[in-house]
């Protein structure tokens, strides 16, 4: 077995250790720099109309469901395309088997139903806006659930800040053919001998410290029409509804700070020395030292060099 083995002189090698301490001297005093942590996205979604209805039928024990949805859009989860337009759609229309035999019927027609879902780095934003629309019931082809001019929600999160959500409704609504003022205090029931009971909650908002929520107009329905073989309707309607999540705002990754209240000065410099006037910084007593040490090291290992043969 053969060994090999390399050799520097002695000066020499003292000379490069001597030199990479002194580089790498100030590079290790003065690393560990701020850091700053990224955080996930955040989220956005809105929805024009979603509905979630039991349709029982009169001629056989059957129960359809009826869950639809107009002008939901999502971000970032979306399109790109569709998360940056509104979605503009303005009727929604269903079809179930066993009603009115099988033929579509509208659910929602509107002059505007818009809804709209963005994030980005800063924040999430959602809202939706309906114009004079008119709501209807499988059972019910010419009496409309609910006529209303116009309702919005937005939702706001912004990374950093309090999510503020909002909703804004006309003074009044038309619902089963009675005008129904818009009520600020609860939920407001609504009942028609013959057809039915609609519970309406109004403008509900909710928030957290990352998420806020808004909801114009939540329709809880019990309606039992007895027309187009339709025994009856129950269940829930959710008009101009937004929602959002901000992502986390950045902080900073630094090591523990000094205990409140307390004055912490570099220790090689006298109270009130203002290092930023002689070029320097609150880290300079620390190279310098620490500068001072390697050099002290690397003339040693200069002279020992010299001695050896």
């Amino acid at each position: 077995m053969s060994t090999l083995s390399f050799r520097m002189p002695a000066r020499r090698l003292a000379a490069v250790a001597a030199a990479g301490a002194l580089a790498a001297g100030p590079a290790a005093l003065a690393g560990a720099g701020p850091a700053h942590a990224t955080g996930a996205e955040g989220s956005a979604s809105a929805a024009v109309l979603r509905t979630g209805l039991d349709v029982a039928l009169v001629n056989r024990t059957a129960e359809m469901p009826l869950a639809v949805s107009l002008n939901e859009v999502r971000a970032p989860q979306s399109a790109p395309q569709a998360a940056r337009k509104p979605a503009r759609r303005t009727a929604l229309t269903a079809r179930l088997d066993g009603v009115d035999d099988g033929r579509t019927f509208s659910v929602l027609r509107a002059d505007v139903a818009e809804a709209k879902a963005a994030v980005d780095g800063t924040g999430a934003e959602a809202s939706t806006r309906l114009t004079r629309a008119r709501l209807h019931l499988p059972g019910l082809p010419l009496l409309s659930l609910i006529e209303v001019d116009a309702v919005t929600s937005t939702a706001t999160c912004a990374a950093g800040k309090a999510p503020v959500a909002t909703s804004r409704l006309p003074g009044s609504v038309t619902v089963l053919g009675k005008k129904v003022s818009v009520g600020a205090g609860g939920p407001t029931d609504v009942r028609v001998p013959g057809v039915g009971e609609v519970r309406l909650t109004w403008s509900r908002r909710e928030t957290t410290s990352r998420t806020a929520a808004a909801t114009a107009l939540r329709l809880t329905v019990s309606v039992n029409p007895l027309k187009l073989n339709v025994a009856e309707v129950t269940g829930t309607l959710t008009l101009a509804e937004a929602r959002c999540a901000a992502p986390p705002a950045a902080e900073r990754a630094t090591g523990p700070g000094p205990a409140p209240g307390t004055d912490v000065r570099p220790q090689s410099a006298p109270a009130g020395t203002d290092l930023a006037s002689t070029g320097g910084g609150p880290l300079t007593p620390y190279l310098a030292g620490g500068a001072a040490a390697l050099l002290a090291a690397g003339g040693g290992a200069v002279a020992l060099a010299r001695r050896r043969p």
